[in-house]
């Protein structure tokens, strides 16, 4: 592993790592804050990387950048006024479902309206390009980019949080919400802000997610169970705990799709003679690239047996 390849490989986990965060900090907010583990969420990043799309034609990506969170967030806030704190009281698997069937809603009407295969969101020409090459390897501008408006975020988060009158009013209510509306506040008012806030935030990486990577009808699916592993890891309803869990499972990835190592290998590297005729070459041959995809959720079992409340996590339901 030469340092050139340590480098590369860190900074764009990192970069992959932060905008899981961005898309795992709503959801990690919506459940802290209402327990509801929202299925469609991921739907809510699609549909920020094709409103970005649309009217980053119109009127610019840097004002579709401020435009579509907001939108995205607005959409969130009314499907919780209007449909999810109907089902509420009925308790969490009502809840799934509906926001099961939200996704698929989401998906046939993004299929409907954009189509069913790629659209062409491409970067803007600011970010297009590299910012710095780094042993002889250059490290685009858009990654970067996802990186500072990640940290930003995470920032604003916080101090929203921690440092407003709003915030206050938001942890109150988690913990005692019949004391909060007693005192004026109104409690349903505040949850729908909070879901069109998760929302609003997975808004938000879609637009930076979808020209950095791809936008198509497929990109919430491919993103949906990963999410799912960082806020598990992290610990369910730990904002600290998803931007860990993020930062790690980014970085593993990354590490191990680009190693061919492998227990034949390793055996083959102490001696040992490995061969077809081994008992279990079949496993021992893979390599670390080709079992890669499966090593987050190798990382959520073992979590779930050893901590099941994840890395940061405090909630028990």
């Amino acid at each position: 592993m030469t340092p050139e390849f340590f480098t590369i490989s860190m900074l764009n986990g990192v970069s992959y790592g932060l905008l899981l965060f961005m898309l795992s900090s709503g959801l990690t907010l919506i459940f802290s804050m209402m327990g509801v583990l929202n299925f469609a969420h991921t739907s809510f990043y699609m549909l920020g990387a094709y409103f970005a799309y649309t009217l980053s034609g119109i009127v610019g990506f840097w004002p579709a950048l401020l435009l579509c969170p907001v939108l995205v967030g607005v959409l969130g806030a009314l499907f919780e006024r209007y449909c999810l704190r109907r089902v509420h009281k009925y308790g969490h698997v009502p809840e799934l479902l509906v926001t099961f069937g939200l996704s698929y809603l989401i998906l046939e009407v993004v299929q409907l309206i954009w189509g069913r295969g790629t659209v062409p969101y491409a970067l803007p020409t600011a970010l297009q390009g590299p910012l710095f090459t780094l042993y002889g390897t250059q490290f685009p501008k858009s990654r970067s980019f996802v990186m500072l408006v990640a940290m930003l975020m995470l920032v604003a988060v916080w101090l929203l949080l921690t440092r407003t009158r709003i915030g206050l009013v938001i942890q109150a209510a988690l913990k005692n919400p019949d004391m909060v509306e007693a005192l004026g506040h109104n409690v349903p008012r505040v949850f729908m802000m909070v879901f069109g806030g998760g929302c609003a935030l997975a808004g938000l990486a879609g637009v930076l997610g979808g020209n950095t990577y791809v936008t198509e009808p497929a990109m919430a699916a491919s993103v949906g169970s990963i999410i799912f592993v960082v806020v598990v890891v992290g610990g369910m309803g730990s904002l600290a705990g998803a931007f860990v869990a993020s930062l790690l499972i980014g970085v593993l990835q990354t590490f191990a799709v680009a190693l061919d190592w492998s227990l034949a290998g390793l055996f083959a590297s102490m001696g040992q003679t490995v061969n077809e005729s081994t008992f279990g070459w079949p496993v021992l041959r893979l390599t670390l690239s080709q079992v890669a995809p499966i090593l987050p959720y190798l990382f959520l079992v073992l979590i779930l047996i050893f901590r099941p409340k994840g890395l940061l996590g405090t909630r028990g339901d």
